[in-house]
């Protein structure tokens, strides 16, 4: 009796850490309030009402006020925008190219200066996101038109250099102002942890700088890229009619008086727009986040 006394018995509980993770696992998903599922679909409909008559005014054979049905249909219109001797592929392949290397050289320029703007505090710094802000708030047609007189005389006037130069006007303020606030929030200290351990500069850069500012980086470059995108009044007065995008053959085809074959031209503008803002929000919404080390 003694010696069963003084054998300590087995624990027959589970583990705690098991009971937790069966408690876990075994937890329904939660699932987003009804508040905020509402507000979602009403403002995905909100959304998609300005394309419903585009959509429908580009399938018509006619379609005029007040018809909200179209009575005929016809793909006329996207058969004369898809031909590619419409010029709407070339005018979407300089549309890409310019804003792609708008976006890289606006990245180039914001990373340095949104980590010095967002991590230092030093005596102008509010004049300096004045200027920045300068060119959003001043009208584009009166810096378009100053810039021509430069560009003229540098020969830039007329050729896609200088729409790229005048693209990245509008579109770095808001790289350079996202990417200051991105560097601000990033928990940078641990760049000098990686330091103290020996990491060298490439792999502090590679495991710890991009991971914190990555998403957000991308983000910005994401502005970059749509406000490029959609420039019309800078790249009609520098480009001079000799650097067709897709916003300067989208007002051409509007000036035609052909109604149909605008909407089709407008569809075929925003789409890859659209594309892009579904699928970066998809990436940096779900694993995009977890590859490159945010927080959900």
């Amino acid at each position: 009796m003694s010696a069963l006394q003084g054998t300590p018995l087995p624990d027959a509980s589970p583990p705690a850490v098991s009971r937790v993770d069966r408690a876990t696992a075994a937890a329904p998903p939660r699932r987003a309030p009804r508040g905020t599922v509402v507000a979602t679909t009403l403002l995905i409909a909100l959304l998609l009402v300005p394309f419903t008559p585009l959509v429908l005014a580009s399938v018509s054979q006619g379609y005029f006020f007040p018809q909200v049905i179209p009575e005929t249909f016809s793909a006329r219109a996207w058969r004369l925008v898809l031909d590619p001797a419409g010029g709407a592929w070339t005018a979407l392949g300089a549309t890409v190219r310019i804003a792609l290397t708008v976006t890289a050289l606006s990245l180039v320029i914001a990373i340095p200066a949104g980590r010095t703007l967002g991590t230092r505090t030093f005596r102008g710094k509010r004049a300096v996101e004045l200027v920045l802000l300068a060119p959003v708030l001043v009208p584009t047609i009166a810096v378009a038109i100053g810039i021509h007189v430069v560009f003229i005389r540098l020969g830039l006037a007329g050729g896609t250099l200088g729409v790229v130069l005048v693209h990245l006007v509008p579109a770095l303020p808001y790289v350079v102002l996202l990417s200051a606030g991105v560097f601000a929030n990033a928990a940078l200290g641990l760049e000098e942890q990686a330091r103290s351990l020996g990491a060298s500069p490439w792999r502090r850069f590679v495991h710890v700088t991009v991971p914190l500012v990555g998403p957000g980086l991308a983000v910005a470059g994401l502005f970059g890229f749509l406000v490029s995108w959609g420039q019309y009044a800078l790249t009609l007065v520098i480009g001079g009619g000799q650097v067709v995008t897709l916003p300067i053959l989208l007002f051409s085809t509007a000036s035609g008086g052909d109604v149909a074959v605008t909407a089709a031209t407008a569809l075929f503008h925003g789409a890859p727009a659209v594309l892009l803002l579904v699928v970066t929000s998809r990436v940096l919404g779900g694993s995009g986040l977890t590859t490159f080390g945010g927080v959900r």
